[in-house]
């Protein structure tokens, strides 16, 4: 019983990637857009992309390595 509630926490911990992964497409298609309408502006707006898309994937990295270890230590 004790390894379906593992394999439930394991599993939930892998859902930040969702949402790391729809904030990603978010902001890269906010981007795109803002380089379309303000071409002279892109450097800075690739910046700040590159930036949020960092801190977004960590995100999502901790939740991998949170799931790992549930599975690792308790399983």
């Amino acid at each position: 019983m004790a390894t379906g509630f593992i394999a439930i926490g394991a599993g939930i911990a892998v859902l930040t990637g969702l949402g790391a992964g729809m904030g990603i497409g978010k902001a890269t298609g906010s981007a795109v857009e803002a380089v379309a309408r303000q071409p002279e502006a892109d450097s800075a707006i690739t910046k700040n992309l590159l930036l949020g898309c960092a801190l977004a994937e960590a995100t999502a990295i901790y939740g991998f390595v949170t799931a790992l270890l549930i599975i690792l230590m308790l399983g």
